[in-house]
């Protein structure tokens, strides 16, 4: 990728993201999918299969998940997913509007923005159907809880802010998709929307990881040490708050489950959670710590 300054050389062993972008274009061609007619949508869900996976509910494993019945865990589960969908889908429409405002700009190769294309295309299709699951079971999607404060960026800082706030979205969600895109204790419509966001995701992935370790090694040399280290502070605390959104109030409380900011808090501190979140972060915050933007593994 092309940046304001000369990007860094590359490796000859390696790959650029400009090259890997051209072979992800021909693999979103080949594979690409109509989200309003490849998707057969059932009138209702069965109600007697999970919408999460268990292992990835956030009460799993605590003293909670065994006060609950049968009936609550299955209902607390949809909610769970629907937490989960909303999550995604709010993290990608910042994403779109991002991806679609570096389309034929300098910062990015010809090569690059043809794929740019088919990541917003294949973006705004995830929106629809994660929209689209939300209003027809659960009847809303969960708003937005961050919030973007006005501040002023060196040369460089928001870009690579907006690639890893990319990568958050996306490897976190495809780490869940990947648990549950072949489970069969869950619903087939919640099995087919992680599979679908899966295989469109790890081109994504590709692309991003390649793309952010490019824009690192770029301007990390550039950057002073003042910038640098609010980089890095900046980024442990968005993982940490993303990984908040995961424990939702609201979803507790819609699944008829008491005192929700309580089993919130007590939820997030419990030695499992940490656990998942450790576990499902490993490969992001390895990449983040191999490009410079973290120096060490975050208390998440």
């Amino acid at each position: 990728m092309q940046t304001e300054s000369p990007p860094p050389s590359t490796p000859r062993h390696a790959k650029s993201a400009s090259e890997v972008a051209v072979r992800l274009t021909k693999l979103s061609r080949e594979r690409a999918w109509n989200v309003y007619t490849d998707i057969a949508w059932p009138e209702a869900l069965s109600g007697e299969r999970y919408c999460m996976a268990p292992e990835l509910m956030s009460v799993w494993g605590t003293e909670y998940w065994d006060t609950l019945t049968e009936e609550q865990r299955l209902r607390l589960s949809l909610y769970e997913c629907a937490n989960f969908f909303s999550l995604t889908l709010q993290g990608e429409r910042p994403l779109v509007a991002g991806l679609s405002d570096r389309l034929y700009s300098k910062r990015v190769t010809p090569e690059g923005t043809e794929y740019l294309h088919h990541f917003l295309d294949e973006e705004n299709k995830h929106m629809v159907m994660f929209g689209m699951f939300l209003n027809r079971y659960v009847g809303k999607v969960y708003p937005e809880k961050k919030v973007a404060l006005e501040r002023t960026y060196a040369k460089g800082e928001e870009e690579v802010m907006f690639f890893c706030k990319a990568l958050v979205v996306e490897e976190l969600g495809d780490y869940y998709n990947i648990k549950m895109m072949n489970d069969a204790r869950l619903e087939p419509i919640a099995r087919e929307l992680n599979d679908v966001h899966h295989r469109d995701e790890s081109r994504h992935i590709a692309f991003g990881r390649l793309h952010l370790s490019e824009l690192s090694a770029h301007w990390l040399e550039q950057w002073d040490d003042e910038v640098r280290t609010r980089v890095q502070t900046w980024l442990a605390q968005y993982l940490k708050a993303s990984w908040a959104d995961f424990y939702n109030p609201s979803m507790y409380r819609d699944a008829g489950l008491p005192d929700a900011f309580k089993l919130r808090t007590a939820v997030m501190a419990h030695p499992a959670s940490a656990l998942l979140r450790n576990t499902a972060s490993a490969k992001l915050v390895r990449l983040f710590v191999d490009c410079g933007l973290l120096t060490e593994v975050p208390a998440l």
